[in-house]
């Protein structure tokens, strides 16, 4: 496959020297510029949950882009609030209820606004030494320095600091260090129920249970980061019901606005009624073209058939996960829920370099993939995908497999 490749891009080297160009997507599927077609189990880095090329989302986009395109947060507008009044009446698992929400522009914005409430709801109770972060490790919340800040990886860290103080990175699922760790300095903990960046490690019930308890001993507020996890990625509106967390704020943003760019913050009655003018705000979130798409999402992904679809589907994708590798005799661990779905595949030449590979390597056979920690494959398609596709998806990623395994070993 000979592949549209851009060098040196008038981008960023963050980015790196070689991008390949895509040029539209279809249903499930990527075209880079010069025709080449691939299938799309990565969307976006979870952002395209519905696909591509949808007709009844860009008409909205358009239609409101005609009526009024900004207004900015001096003013509500009728698609913002329609949108707010469907999240705030949605079903929360261990959650008494949200009142508000807050929107932003990506989900490193959504985590640094549930930062900012933490240390403001312990100063409106007076209690201005209340300010210690927690998070933990493997979580990745964003690359803006707050959101840096909770982030465990010290790569993505070293040049940058120092960054915000008071933050303590805690091993993921260790009960004993978070109650350790808990005492009443403590303003807020934020957590993954699943990580979408660290391997897909996931919150177990005893680790969601701490967590809970710690954080309501403490008058803490408990903060979800769903920003992958969230929206029916895992086959539930929100991940945190799957693992039994309660918190008391859930950050959203990849998929809500079907591809544009929008966050939130769920926000329940004891944290808005200490909340002033002023405290917090965004220009650009929460934008009338914006809300207008994500309400047709909201929509489409929030009723309970399609949550159920994507759990049968996710069910399928880990049953042909497994079944490739029996077949191959494959040692491997199976991670995720719904359609997020890792794979870790154990022994030489499976470290984390050859991981990379596979990734570049499946574009070339057709597959767009991803890759988390150091060591998993990630799988995240659209959630619109048929099982004709996952099934082609597997196996293409297992065609990828066999090649590079045998040029490698």
């Amino acid at each position: 496959m000979k592949q549209a490749m851009v060098k040196h891009p008038p981008l960023p080297r963050q980015y790196g020297e070689e991008l390949l160009v895509m040029e539209r997507g279809e249903g499930c599927h990527l075209f880079d510029c010069v025709g080449n077609r691939y299938l799309d189990m990565g969307s976006g880095i979870a952002v395209n949950a519905l696909g591509y090329g949808r007709e009844d989302l860009a008409e909205i986009a358009a239609k409101q882009m005609k009526r009024l395109v900004h207004a900015s947060n001096l003013f509500a507008t009728e698609p913002q609030l329609e949108l707010a009044q469907k999240m705030v009446n949605s079903p929360a698992p261990g959650h008494a209820g949200f009142e508000a929400v807050h929107f932003g522009n990506s989900g490193a914005e959504a985590n640094e606004t549930a930062m900012k409430y933490a240390r403001l709801y312990a100063w409106r109770k007076n209690k201005p030494h209340k300010i210690r972060l927690l998070a933990f490790e493997g979580a990745f919340h964003g690359r803006t320095l707050g959101a840096l800040s909770l982030t465990a990886n010290p790569a993505y860290k070293k040049p940058f600091g120092p960054l915000v103080p008071g933050v303590e990175i805690l091993p993921f699922g260790d009960v004993e260090a978070l109650t350790t760790a808990m005492d009443q300095d403590v303003a807020g903990v934020i957590v993954e129920p699943i990580q979408g960046e660290g391997g897909l490690n996931m919150v177990s019930r005893d680790f969601a249970r701490a967590l809970n308890a710690l954080c309501q001993e403490h008058d803490a507020l408990l903060i979800a980061d769903e920003v992958q996890t969230g929206m029916g990625r895992c086959g539930s509106l929100f991940a945190s019901g799957l693992v039994g967390l309660e918190p008391d704020l859930i950050c959203l943003a990849k998929p809500l606005a079907g591809g544009l760019p929008l966050s939130a913050v769920l926000i329940p009655p004891k944290v808005n009624a200490l909340l002033a003018p002023g405290d917090h705000a965004t220009t650009f979130g929460g934008g009338p073209v914006t809300t207008a798409v994500a309400s047709a999402v909201w929509d489409i992904i929030s009723v309970p058939s399609f949550l159920a679809e994507v759990r049968r589907k996710g069910d399928i994708l880990e049953s042909l996960l497994a079944q490739e590798l029996e077949q191959r005799g494959l040692e491997g661990e199976i991670r995720g829920a719904g359609l997020l779905r890792g794979i870790r595949l154990k022994g030489t030449p499976f470290d984390g370099p050859w991981c990379s590979k596979i990734v570049q390597e499946a574009r070339n056979n057709g597959l767009i993939i991803l890759k988390t920690g150091a060591d998993v494959l990630r799988l995240a398609p659209p959630l619109v995908m048929d099982e004709a596709s996952l099934k082609e998806g597997v196996a293409l990623l297992f065609q990828t497999i066999d090649q590079n395994a045998k040029t490698t070993a």
